[in-house]
């Protein structure tokens, strides 16, 4: 299983894996997006902003085998690709709610 192939070679400290996984800026922004529900490929890259098609589909790989999301492929024409996370992708939302609430603070604090 990739999975726990994967977990084999993840580094001691829990926080480094954490950030092996999640640690890129477009991930984290692929995880919130996802975090309200299904997507397909367009959906996403029109809202995580500024990426390009080759580095999405990458992301979105990376996610993958990481076990964080699923990819879904439909028989149809044109072919119809979606995107949803995975209950361990699930599993982050508090992480990137914690994420979400510092940004706040830290905008807010007139530190910036």
């Amino acid at each position: 299983m990739k999975i726990q192939s994967a977990a084999k070679e993840l580094p001691a400290c829990p926080v480094e894996t954490t950030l092996t996984l999640i640690g890129d800026k477009w991930k984290v922004l692929i995880l919130r997006d996802l975090l309200t529900g299904t997507k397909r490929f367009g959906e996403l890259k029109k809202s995580v902003g500024n990426i390009s098609q080759k580095v999405l589909t990458a992301q979105l790989r990376a996610m993958e085998s990481s076990g964080l999301l699923t990819r879904t492929v439909y028989a149809e024409v044109p072919p119809r690709v979606e995107y949803s996370l995975t209950e361990l992708g699930l599993s982050l939302e508090p992480i990137l709610g914690a994420l979400q609430e510092w940004g706040e603070w830290y905008k807010s604090s007139g530190i910036a």
